[in-house]
Formats: structure tokens, C-alpha cells, sequence
């Protein structure tokens, strides 16, 4: 069995072509989509360089409708959605994330950073549902018909959804593995007001009545 890799990706090209480097050399990973959810950079040009699809949004939708735009193109059964700012993601990490649900020993893997850095180990450790790395069966996804709305708060839907329907999962560890924080990217005060607009979207998803029907 093959799967589909989707990388939603919103101004990351200075990290996406590290990205791009390993999922391209996974075997089972037919098919890679990369979703530029309205990058103003050079994401889409790096992109490009890649035997990838990509999807140029002209305009931002949010993570969640990125992922929805990129399921709209998978051609496999299963899904890998990774973010486009990783740092030392490996082929073995790749590995680690999809087998169990080509296998069918899981529904869907999420993955955990570990040994990284102390800033996104400790909040993944303390989030683990926040984590944009997973590993999933598209009929999962497919039951998920209004997860474009979530925005930010596309993973805690997906956390959601398993629980509430009982839906197998198992977290990974990816070791030596981080990502670049917002702050990183784009100073401290714009940083942390997108991270605040960030935790705005997943309050949203966990408090709004309307979003608790949109996951039965």
C-alpha cells in the first residue's frame, strides 16, 4: 500500500526544501502535495524544484483548509501530513509514522518530537494533540467533512474525532527532530501574536458547540 504526503506550507522557504529532500526519497510515498496557503516568499519556487503537485492558494485559508485542498488532490488510501518547517526530519522518522497505518495496526500515528530542543520536546509533551505530524487513513479523514473551518485548530478536530468515535491511534516519538517556532520566523511580537491567533483557532475548536457537531 502507498500513501500521500501533504504539506501544508504558509511562508517556510527557508525549511520546506529540507522537508521536500527526505519525503521525496520515501519509497512508499507516492505522491507528495504541497499546499501554499498564500505564501508571499519563495515557498512555491522551491517547491517546484521537487517532482511534487502543488496547490498556490492565492489567498491564506488556515492549515485546516490547506489540508482540506490537499486531500481534494490524494490519489492513495492513507495520508502523511507533515509541516513545512521541520528540522532533521529523517527517512526513518517518515518510516515510523506511516507503517503502522499501511500495516492497519493503527488508524492514524501521532508524532512527538523528542530530544530536539527543550522548547518544542517540552510543548509537544505537554500537547501532544497540537502535533501538525501525523500518519492517517483518508476515510478517516473523509468523515471530517467541515475540518477546513478549523483553521489552526485542524489537529485538536482530528483529536476530537478519535476520541469521540474510538478511533485507533499511537503516538511516535521522532528523535533529534524540532521545528522552527513563530517566534523564530518572524520576530517576537509578530511571532507571538500569530501564536496567540494560533491558540485562538484551537480554543475555538475546543469550546464552540458547532465545531463538537462538525466532529461527531
Amino acid at each position: 500500500m502507498c500513501i500521500t504526503a501533504i504539506i501544508p506550507a504558509y511562508n517556510e522557504e527557508q525549511t520546506i526544501g529540507n522537508v521536500l529532500d527526505c519525503i521525496t526519497k520515501v519509497e512508499e510515498v507516492t505522491q507528495v502535495i504541497v499546499v501554499s496557503d498564500g505564501s508571499t516568499d519563495g515557498t512555491a519556487e522551491v517547491a517546484t524544484a521537487y517532482d511534487v503537485e502543488l496547490i498556490d492558494l492565492v489567498e491564506n485559508v488556515g492549515k485546516g483548509g490547506a489540508m482540506k485542498a490537499g486531500m481534494e488532490r490524494c490519489s492513495n488510501d492513507n495520508i502523511i501530513f507533515l509541516d513545512a518547517d521541520l528540522i532533521g526530519l529523517t527517512k526513518q522518522h517518515v518510516k515510523d509514522l506511516i507503517m503502522p497505518v499501511i500495516n492497519n495496526e493503527t488508524d492514524m500515528t501521532i508524532g512527538i518530537f523528542k530530544n530536539g530542543r527543550i522548547v518544542t520536546d517540552l510543548a509537544q509533551k505537554v500537547t501532544p494533540y497540537l502535533s501538525g505530524q501525523r500518519a492517517v487513513k483518508k476515510s478517516l479523514m473523509d468523515k471530517i467533512p467541515s475540518i477546513d473551518i478549523t483553521r489552526y485548530g485542524v489537529e485538536v478536530a482530528l483529536t476530537k474525532y478519535a476520541e469521540k468515535n474510538s478511533i485507533r491511534t499511537k503516538e511516535v516519538y521522532l528523535e533529534d527532530m524540532t521545528h522552527v517556532t513563530k517566534e523564530e520566523k518572524l520576530g517576537i511580537l509578530k511571532g507571538m501574536q500569530a501564536r496567540f491567533k494560533m491558540y485562538w483557532d484551537i480554543m475555538k475548536v475546543f469550546n464552540d458547540n458547532d465545531s463538537e457537531e462538525q466532529i461527531k
